[in-house]
């Protein structure tokens, strides 16, 4: 594994850790341009839940990329389907009801 992969592992653990603790709210795409109206209809809790553990999965399959070009599909495709469910997550599960 070279550096450049362990550099964005340890990158994603950091920002997930900084959204997870409430401080990179501004870092949370759409939140931080939504106006108050449309920020109070979010569960803000559960939105860093989900962003955090999507930041997480990247760093733990970070490894995968160092391998050939099957381990960078095979990366990419988990990748965005955990990317889908996230956004679906998002739209249902962090709104207040």
């Amino acid at each position: 594994m070279n550096w450049f992969i362990i550099g964005l592992m340890v990158l994603f653990v950091v920002l997930g850790g900084i959204i997870l603790s409430g401080k990179g709210d501004c870092l949370i795409a759409g939140y931080n341009m939504a106006g108050k109206e449309e920020r109070e209809k979010v569960n803000i809790k559960r939105l860093r839940l989900l962003i955090a553990v999507l930041l997480f999965l990247c760093a733990a399959l970070m490894p995968l990329l160092s391998l050939f070009l099957m381990g960078g599909l095979t990366f990419a495709v988990i990748i965005l389907v955990a990317s889908f469910v996230v956004v679906y997550l998002a739209n249902t599960w962090a709104m207040k009801k």
